[in-house]
């Protein structure tokens, strides 16, 4: 069997050493050593679940927007207690990683005292993948709510042009060892897997997206310069509206196609997010809602499968199946991945990524 062509042959990296070289370029870039490590944490998480849209590959984007003067490196959100379980956050327009972080930590604090609490975000950027949030809420024994608002890449149900960004809707609940984490864009797919396409020099599904001329195309950097396809329809549409309802118009950040987007240098992102924490021991013990989670879990993965399907997987669960693999044998990436994110580590004059042999 013929070898892969380099520029395709996976490249593995472990997650501590992901993590440390992150580090490395966000402080050479200006932020914080605790900021970085959150930053990092969150990047590598992603590459982790198998979200690489949402991973490291994120650095090279993220500091051009610094470099560029649209995303402030040293900014430290301000948290403001607005009622007793609800909470404001100005991101201040550093990294919305570090903002959604103080938010949910907040809406924690506020929900293991009085059972719920809500954070809105003002003047954030892009946050990463969404599961991350909703971890930190499981990790503390609670369920969450996750919104966040993005830059324009759909059209609005019967329109051609973009307006409504793919903005995911996130949400979790602990169980046992099988937590609840469903996190989705509206559209047929996220925009972070045609960018992700593209610098693999990979095609597309034709279902994915439209051209600048409204055809379908397999072509990332056509789809690119097009729009986005909602999922069902006017139904994803209007969960994109949704999505800039709650995080946008509430918050006081931008909405209505106003976003700028995280690939795009020029000025703040002005991102929207809205986080909600609630105790699920509320009604019942912790102990009997982790066993009803248990007891959905096994009556979904357990039910009668479809011609065809070999298994029915829990929201979460793959990603949490592709986290052990990947911690046991390194994340994935390919030559021109590693060799644009040690182009930012030589800017800076940090150490490049280290590779593991395979």
């Amino acid at each position: 069997m013929a070898e892969a062509p380099l520029e395709s042959r996976k490249l593995y990296v472990r997650s501590e050493d992901a993590q440390k070289f992150v580090e490395d370029v966000l402080k050479g870039n200006g932020v914080s050593a605790k900021n970085a490590s959150t930053v990092a944490r969150c990047l590598v998480q992603a590459d982790l679940r198998g979200v690489d849209t949402h991973g490291i590959n994120r650095i090279p984007s993220y500091m051009a927007r610094i470099q560029q003067g649209a995303l402030d490196a040293a900014a430290d959100p301000v948290v403001t207690k607005v009622t007793p379980v609800v909470g404001q956050v100005d991101g201040r327009n550093g990294f919305g990683f570090v903002a959604a972080h103080a938010g949910m930590k907040l809406a924690i604090e506020m929900a293991e005292q009085f059972g719920i609490g809500m954070v809105s975000i003002k003047h954030s950027n892009h946050f990463g993948m969404s599961a991350w949030i909703v971890q930190q809420a499981i990790d503390a024994n609670m369920m969450s709510l996750v919104f966040t608002n993005s830059s324009p890449a759909l059209p609005a149900w019967g329109g051609k042009s973009k307006l409504m960004g793919v903005s995911p809707i996130a949400c979790g609940a602990p169980g046992r060892d099988k937590p609840f984490i469903l996190d989705m864009a509206p559209s047929v797919a996220a925009r972070g897997k045609i960018y992700k396409a593209k610098r693999r020099e990979e095609k597309i599904p034709l279902d994915w997206a439209l051209d600048a001329e409204g055809n379908p195309t397999d072509d990332p950097t056509a789809a690119l310069g097009g729009v986005m396809l909602p999922m069902g329809g006017p139904k994803g549409s209007a969960l994109a509206i949704m999505m800039d309802v709650f995080s946008g118009v509430l918050s006081g950040s931008a909405f209505a196609g106003h976003v700028t987007g995280p690939y795009d240098p020029s000025k703040p992102a002005d991102v929207g997010h809205f986080l909600v924490a609630i105790k699920p021991d509320l009604f019942m013990s912790l102990d009997e809602f982790r066993d009803r989670i248990q007891y959905l879990y096994e009556r979904v993965v357990g039910s009668e499968k479809a011609a065809g399907v070999e298994r029915i997987y829990f929201p979460g669960e793959i990603e949490q199946l592709t986290q052990a693999e990947r911690l046991k044998n390194g994340i994935p990436y390919v030559s021109a991945e590693i060799d644009a994110l040690n182009a930012e580590a030589t800017k800076v004059g940090a150490a490049g990524i280290i590779v593991r042999d395979q």
